[in-house]
């Protein structure tokens, strides 16, 4: 990885360190709709990795793979800034399917099933499955939730906005994070696994559909279904505005 003289060498790095280009690609589509294509993020973050080679310095403390995921993600980031990524009707979808887990909840006194939700959104279940399908890229947590700002703006304006606007206090809030810990303990067992095999493990989509038995598109579904789950907890508990 080094030459005699300590330097980096470059052509060592980039062979080293592509195979988690694709892999950090492959796990972000988890959370973006299928309008993205897969392709262009390799190709950003490739950008991003031969920027953190020509840019890291030996004598960081940081080690040289931590500063290249950094450098990568925020190459894929700029990418995914320039497209409209998240349409307006997927999220007012999610937004309906929230509502309806939280009446549901309230009523029943439990999680609500895929077939309940959808007989209380009035519409056939492999819609409702659809719809799921269709918000691909949901978040837990959007910047909007913790402050006022404009429906219109690009989550991935926000998510890239200066450090001074960054709620990462409330973020690492002990209350926030129990919070959070509850909802996904109150989860249906298999959403539980899914989320610790996304998250925890980290694990991308089509090794969790193995791990199921399931197809790739199946557990997109789940995992929307989990993260509206969790954002009803979220509001119930008033952590983010209820719209």
């Amino acid at each position: 990885m080094y030459t005699a003289s300590g330097k980096s060498e470059k052509s060592d790095l980039l062979t080293q360190y592509m195979p988690m280009v694709k892999r950090l690609a492959h796990h972000m589509m988890g959370r973006l709709p299928p309008s993205v294509e897969e392709d262009d993020l390799v190709q950003a973050g490739m950008i991003g990795l031969l920027d953190a080679i020509s840019r890291y310095d030996e004598a960081q403390s940081a080690q040289f793979e931590a500063y290249a995921i950094q450098r990568i993600r925020g190459s894929m980031i700029d990418e995914l800034r320039q497209t409209d990524w998240m349409p307006r009707s997927a999220r007012q979808s999610m937004r309906r399917i929230e509502q309806a887990i939280g009446s549901l909840q309230h009523r029943l006194g439990r999680q609500p099933s895929e077939t309940e939700i959808a007989e209380y959104m009035k519409v056939p279940l492999d819609e409702y499955q659809g719809m799921l399908g269709d918000a691909r890229g949901h978040q837990l947590l959007y910047f909007e939730d913790f402050g006022d700002t404009e429906e219109d703006d690009s989550f991935l304006d926000k998510q890239s906005a200066d450090e001074a606007s960054m709620p990462l206090p409330q973020l690492l809030d002990a209350n926030l994070r129990a919070c959070i810990i509850a909802g996904i303990e109150n989860l249906p067992e298999r959403e539980q696994l899914l989320m610790s095999l996304y998250y925890e493990q980290e694990l991308n989509l089509r090794e969790i559909s193995e791990v199921f038995g399931v197809s790739e598109s199946r557990i997109c579904q789940l995992h929307g279904q989990a993260i509206a789950r969790l954002r009803t907890k979220l509001k119930e508990d008033a952590w983010i505005a209820a719209v």
